[in-house]
């Protein structure tokens, strides 16, 4: 028989820790510190771990049980998990799915991230929810006091501020050729049109799946480096600039908004979660912290251009303020409905559009998949998005293979 797992323990900022089992990259003393968050959805936590938007962050999933389908490679949106360190309830003790290639545990072990369990997570989760997001620390180092642990906690960078975009862009310009396969959610794919739109995406820590979706739409991607300059950009000549998500403050990315407003109107761009507060931030608007953020495969959002509630896939502990948007020709697009807090905007007189949440949704609904064909329709036309064409987006039916 395995010996049994060593302890480990959580330590927040607040004094308040946490203690369980072990596991992931646990064997030998050590600590991770990183912002601590909670993610509320049911499944797809091998898609959210590898997602670089939770980089610096230890993150608590609420569902009760983790790791019961394993880890499979087809699925992920980076090379590797992201995360500093995972806090579950229970982690499956079996996996049983024909896909998986490894377990949760040895998988998180082989990246150096640590996991613990046995933690009352609805506690933890509602101490978050009540203080807001905090810092904290994931220990398997029983030689340190709690103390000290919170210490440590208390000694780790703030997230406001922080740039960790260099950490997950990609570091040199590459194409991008796969598509969605067998997670596509209709049989065949659409095609736009005789030539291919060249997308240029600026990487600040981008899930695959929406270089994936894109080329399901027969865009032909070139995934870039988040600090391409302007004139590297307009070298190029992309027929459309998509700008990712990623993590960390977006106010603290200042190299990638200046480029951003350097090149605004010149391409139709769109831009997600990270990417938004990007271009708002170089448009001219505000960006605020959440107190603990949206992060969940199940997050309402209402399209104010239709009148139509999406389902939605949300990441982000950072938003736009609505009436920063006021004065720079922008509207929203998009609202929050758990919060009323802005989802979405639109430039009245340039094609550049973005929203809050993940229309690739890896993992969550495709509700929100009608925005790349929306990308789409303003690299042909070279006009701001507008009503009918989200309407028409929306209703659209099943992707067909051109002929």
């Amino acid at each position: 028989m395995s010996a049994d797992p060593p302890t480990a323990r959580l330590a927040l900022e607040d004094g308040t820790v946490f203690a369980g089992r072990a596991f992931g990259a646990c064997d030998a003393p050590m600590s991770s510190t990183g912002e601590v968050v909670f993610n509320t959805a049911m499944c797809g936590y091998q898609e959210a771990l590898s997602d670089p938007s939770y980089a610096g962050q230890i993150l608590v999933m609420t569902a009760p049980m983790i790791g019961n389908y394993g880890v499979c490679p087809e699925d992920v949106e980076s090379s590797r998990p992201q995360v500093a360190g995972l806090v579950v309830r229970e982690l499956a003790r079996l996996h049983s799915n024909h896909r998986a290639v490894a377990d949760l545990s040895s998988w998180l072990a082989d990246a150096g991230v640590p996991g613990l369990q046995g933690v009352d997570t609805r506690a933890l989760v509602r101490r978050i929810r009540t203080q807001g997001a905090m810092r904290g620390v994931v220990s398997c180092d029983s030689s340190a006091s709690d103390a000290e642990l919170v210490d440590l906690a208390r000694s780790s960078p703030l997230m406001a501020g922080q740039n960790l975009v260099p950490q997950v862009s990609r570091k040199t310009t590459s194409q991008w050729t796969e598509g969605l396969g067998s997670q596509r959610p209709a049989p065949t794919k659409r095609s736009h049109g005789e030539r291919p739109l060249r997308v240029l995406a600026l990487d600040c820590g981008a899930k695959l799946n929406i270089y994936r979706s894109l080329v399901d739409r027969g865009c032909e991607v070139t995934a870039a480096p988040h600090d391409l300059s302007a004139a590297q950009i307009r070298e190029l000549h992309p027929d459309g600039l998509l700008v990712s998500n990623g993590p960390g403050d977006p106010e603290a990315v200042q190299e990638t908004i200046t480029v951003l407003r350097a090149v605004a109107g010149e391409f139709p761009t769109l831009g997600v979660c990270l990417g938004h507060q990007l271009l708002a931030l170089a448009l001219g608007a505000k960006t605020f912290k959440l107190k603990f953020g949206h992060r969940g495969a199940n997050q309402p959002v209402r399209n104010l251009l239709t009148g139509r509630v999406e389902i939605t896939s949300q990441n982000h502990g950072f938003c736009v303020d609505v009436d920063s948007l006021a004065g720079i020709d922008c509207e929203v697009t998009h609202v929050h409905l758990n919060d009323g807090t802005l989802a979405g905007f639109r430039h009245r007189s340039r094609p550049i559009f973005s929203v809050q949440y993940h229309p690739e949704a890896s993992p969550g609904p495709h509700d929100a998949a009608y925005l790349f064909d929306c990308f789409v329709e303003i690299m042909r036309t070279r006009r701001p998005i507008d009503a009918e064409s989200m309407r028409r987006a929306q209703s659209a039916p099943p992707m067909v293979t051109a002929g």
